[in-house]
């Protein structure tokens, strides 16, 4: 007489809920709203940026040095810009290599929602003080968080699998 294992509930991910083991249409309906939340909360740091970039007083500076000051800024955006896709894409690699089983996930996102609250307090006076390069930091947000929508799986999502794929004994494509 054989014992048959009792399948494992497909866990639920933060933002994704169960949509993440199908990847049908409510799948792409919740990423594609993430997405469209952070876009657009991230359109308003970038206008909040350029808006106190422009606020510094730089009518001190000559003509000729307000200029190189702003090519400046434009170039350390680029830069900063290209710098934060490629510092996602490169953690999200090394995530994808040991993925987190879903428990360690939700433990990770409390610790960093606690520490996001400690942030968003205590860096308005760094952030009012770095108005002068605020052009670039947004920038490297752009670039950052850009890479982070256009992935084809959450590390959450792999390690979810995975996870799965262990507690049921069957496989299943990633």
């Amino acid at each position: 007489m054989t014992a048959t294992a009792t399948p494992v509930e497909i866990p639920s991910l933060q933002g994704l809920g169960t949509t993440w083991y199908r990847r049908g249409p409510r799948y792409w309906v919740r990423r594609s709203l993430s997405a469209l939340f952070l876009l657009t909360v991230l359109a308003f740091f970038c206008y909040i940026a350029l808006t106190l970039y422009l606020g510094v007083p730089r009518s001190d500076l000559p003509p000729g040095v307000r200029r190189v000051w702003d090519a400046v800024q434009t170039g350390a955006s680029c830069v900063t810009l290209v710098q934060g896709w490629v510092r996602q894409r490169r953690d999200h690699r090394g995530r994808l290599l040991d993925p987190p089983a879903p428990d360690a996930f939700r433990a990770a996102k409390r610790a960093e929602a606690g520490r996001a609250r400690y942030w968003s307090r205590a860096g308005l006076v760094p952030l009012l003080l770095a108005a002068p390069v605020l052009p670039a930091l947004a920038a490297w947000c752009v670039g950052w968080f850009a890479a982070m929508l256009t992935v084809r799986a959450y590390p959450s999502e792999v390690g979810a699998r995975r996870w799965l794929e262990a507690h049921n004994g069957q496989s299943s494509t990633s």
